[in-house]
């Protein structure tokens, strides 16, 4: 299965952002890429107060994406967006997942929200203005298990692992992980989760500068379950592609089967 990840520096005009993303899933398939996967808030990223309105599953965030999928017939996991929350004042972190033909095939909410406060460096609270999710999901792309997550999510192995436990082959990590901590992060875990849960880790990150006052660290890569680093996207906006062999991944799995020697 060939696979691109799409680095965006999404800001506050959705329009523009909605626009560059097209472009980068255009990229994609014409790179013969089966599936493409797009950034966390691929829509929007910038002042709260100037955030668009939350929508549902199947509102024009959701439309769009499903018409690219459709006319460009491709997988597209389409990133995250702000879906209406449980309450007025939160929102969930959801992302989405299309089939070629244009249909919903996945429904993710991002577990853990991102409240860190680093002094001097980052201040943010997620959970303010975002509901957590509650359920895991793995969901089949052209019959491969794809186990879903978002950003800090990352940093919690746990939930990887029961992805891996559910059957995941390749694990989807869109992103806008902050400069900060990406710099020295940012690879590790992904190549960590790669190769503890001897999967494919695709993650598609943000990169740049935001509204306000936010870098994202970008390096959007592809990984294979030995935790080598296939593609992996410069410190621009663009597209990263590598082709995924699934019985490559069954051998790793066989010559040193971590997953079946666990013991819980």
């Amino acid at each position: 299965m060939r696979v691109a990840v799409c680095q965006l520096n999404s800001r506050e005009e959705r329009a523009v952002n909605l626009t560059v993303a097209r472009e980068l899933l255009e990229r994609a398939a014409a790179g013969g890429a089966e599936l493409a996967v797009l950034p966390e808030y691929v829509d929007f990223l910038g002042r709260s107060a100037d955030a668009p309105k939350p929508e549902p599953v199947d509102g024009e965030f959701g439309a769009f994406f499903a018409q690219a999928a459709r006319e460009l017939g491709i997988w597209v996991h389409a990133g995250s967006f702000h879906e209406i929350g449980p309450d007025p004042d939160r929102t969930f972190n959801t992302s989405l997942v299309f089939a070629p033909d244009g249909g919903l095939a996945a429904v993710y909410r991002k577990i853990h929200l991102y409240d860190v406060e680093i002094a001097g460096r980052v201040s943010y609270q997620e959970s303010r203005t975002v509901a957590p999710g509650r359920e895991t999901v793995v969901a089949p792309v052209n019959g491969v298990p794809l186990g879903l997550s978002i950003c800090y999510d990352l940093r919690f192995p746990e939930l990887y692992r029961a992805l891996a436990v559910g059957g995941a082959k390749i694990l989807v990590v869109p992103a806008a992980f902050m400069m900060h901590t990406g710099r020295d992060h940012w690879e590790v875990l992904l190549r960590a989760r790669a190769i503890e849960n001897q999967c494919y880790v695709l993650a598609a990150g943000q990169i740049g500068d935001h509204e306000p006052g936010r870098t994202c660290f970008g390096r959007s890569m592809i990984i294979d379950p030995w935790g080598t680093v296939l593609a992996q996207a410069p410190d621009t906006v663009g597209v990263a592609i590598a082709d995924l062999d699934f019985p490559r991944l069954e051998t790793l799995r066989s010559e040193l089967p971590s997953l079946a020697n666990r013991r819980l």
